[in-house]
């Protein structure tokens, strides 16, 4: 069985951090992340999505974690199709992601600012979340072709939020098309019987890692706010009904990451360390 990882989508979430969970002491920005460290071994840096990282945080964030702790990035807003805040990008460029000159740029400073990261040892994978307008078809294989080649030699995951990527017929044809460029798929818990609802399917298309991210169950997913949209605190029961799945899955891989991201208060890492007791187990 590869080794499972069980972590969160933040240790910067603010209302985390005004939940009382880091000790007196511990809440400055190095208390922070030295004390997520000592609780898990992974976690996802979701504020990359928003603005480009810098060198100087890759090298602090690998300075401040002890060794065999990894961080999943989340790529870059313009790199995943998504809308992106012209005062996020640098030198003043144009969020314009059909313009080369924009995306080279983007991208380079992307990973430059990660390298110190992956030298160190602590970069578990850049985790590609793009949206849910992005549909199977030609266009989104253009997409992922361009995105393969500009991050090979990189570990990579790819999350689709298009519930298409996973139903019926094209399940597999997603699954060998993730494959043949090496990427890790994403799997996700979510609130089901809605029309942007991804099927929590687990496929294994790489032999290095599996990523498997809960949303939480919040009927508010895709129309509320963004707290209304993760507010789900997870029962024993819903943990306990992944326990085999998640180890049936590491079976297929070398590592497994497992990620909250119900960042309400410490719903997030309360389901974190219950669902790593429950693998103990």
């Amino acid at each position: 069985m590869g080794e499972i990882l069980v972590g969160t989508c933040s240790w910067t979430d603010r209302a985390l951090v005004g939940s009382g969970w880091y000790p007196a002491g511990r809440r400055d920005p190095e208390g922070r992340l030295r004390y997520y460290a000592e609780q898990f071994p992974v976690v996802e840096v979701d504020a990359t999505y928003y603005a480009l990282p810098s060198a100087r945080n890759s090298r602090l964030w690998a300075e401040r974690t002890p060794d065999g702790f990894v961080f999943d990035v989340k790529a870059f807003s313009l790199l995943t199709g998504h809308t992106t805040r012209p005062a996020s990008l640098p030198d003043g460029l144009p969020a314009d992601s059909r313009d080369p000159a924009v995306l080279d740029a983007v991208w380079s400073r992307f990973t430059d600012a990660l390298a110190p990261l992956r030298e160190a040892g602590r970069l578990g994978t850049l985790l590609f979340q793009f949206p849910p307008w992005l549909q199977p078809g030609p266009r989104a294989e253009e997409v992922l072709a361009d995105c393969a080649a500009r991050t090979a030699g990189w570990p990579v995951a790819v999350e689709f939020r298009h519930p298409q990527w996973w139903s019926g017929e094209r399940y597999d044809e997603t699954r060998a098309m993730l494959r043949g460029h090496g990427f890790a798929a994403v799997g996700v818990d979510m609130r089901q019987g809605l029309p942007a609802s991804v099927p929590p399917v687990t496929p294994v298309t790489s032999p290095e890692l599996s990523v498997v991210r809960f949303h939480g169950r919040s009927p508010a997913w895709g129309t509320g706010s963004k707290e209304d949209r993760f507010r789900h605190a997870y029962t024993d029961a819903e943990l306990k009904e992944w326990v085999p799945r998640l180890r049936a899955l590491a079976d297929g891989t070398a590592r497994l990451h497992v990620l909250f991201n119900n960042c309400c208060g410490t719903a997030a890492v309360d389901a974190a360390a219950r669902m790593r007791d429950l693998l103990d187990a």
